[in-house]
């Protein structure tokens, strides 16, 4: 029987621990935090969004998600639209500037994420992705 708790645990601080050398490198070498880094490669991925279209995403609250988005707009990396079908809510669309940010930190990234899987057998690396993956789409669901 698996030991769920340790499974928890593993799962746990190898996130952190992955993020937080990610998000070190990001921060040194862009100014730029994971967390807004995630935020840009979700923008670039649609024409435009909304705040609550980001919080579903990445399973935050919206007042975190439009916090989080108030400092992209301050450092210029993405705009508020006026939404034409809901004049409740704006459209956030990525900016020239997002979008050099993105593709400057995007080879950052992958080098860090590169080096946080150095060593472990390509196979073990093949398996933890299709798994997680399809243990978040079953979460999603």
């Amino acid at each position: 029987m698996t030991d769920l708790t340790a499974l928890f645990i593993d799962l746990i601080r190898a996130e952190t621990h992955v993020f937080n050398r990610i998000d070190a490198r990001m921060r040194a070498a862009h100014d730029l935090t994971l967390g807004q880094f995630e935020f840009l490669r979700i923008l670039a991925g649609r024409a435009s969004c909304r705040v609550y279209d980001i919080a579903h995403e990445v399973d935050i609250t919206v007042g975190a998600t439009s916090k989080a988005v108030d400092r992209l707009e301050a450092r210029g990396w993405c705009r508020r639209d006026a939404n034409p079908d809901d004049r409740r809510s704006s459209l956030i669309v990525l900016t020239d500037a997002g979008r050099e940010a993105l593709a400057a930190a995007r080879p950052t990234f992958d080098a860090a994420m590169a080096a946080q899987v150095a060593g472990l057998p390509e196979a073990l690396v093949e398996t933890l992705t299709e798994g997680l993956a399809e243990w978040r789409r079953r979460l999603e669901a």
